[in-house]
């Protein structure tokens, strides 16, 4: 089975439906003009299209892109909605509770604190 790693660099997910005709070279001109992202950096890009049911994966690796495609049967991905931007940030650990089924948008645990001093 082929996941992404929970602890890859970045994943940018393209909060906008994409049109699912756009292979690899219609995705990558997406990450580079649209998001105004470098599509060569280490990092994933997840595409979602308007019924919710597929998710396509775009990355770099070495000497050429790779393209990751997933279809639900009956089910739907969770994907934000009411964020500003065009993209949002997750882990890979996130991307795979997203890959799951999970609603990261409605279940989020604590907030991390960091201090700088005791008291």
């Amino acid at each position: 089975m082929m996941r992404p790693a929970p602890d890859t660099p970045a994943v940018y997910l393209c909060l906008e439906p994409v049109d699912f005709r756009k292979a690899i070279q219609g995705l990558s001109l997406l990450v580079e003009q649209g998001l105004a992202l470098n599509p060569f950096e280490p990092a994933l890009f997840v595409f979602i299209n308007r019924r919710r049911d597929k998710i396509k994966i775009l990355y770099w690796e070495k000497n050429g892109f790779c393209l990751w495609y997933k279809r639900l049967e009956k089910q739907r991905f969770k994907w934000p909605i009411n964020h500003s931007g065009t993209t949002l940030t997750l882990t890979g650990e996130e991307l795979n509770w997203l890959l799951d089924g999970f609603d990261l948008w409605r279940n989020k645990p604590h907030d991390s604190l960091h201090f700088s001093a005791v008291g």
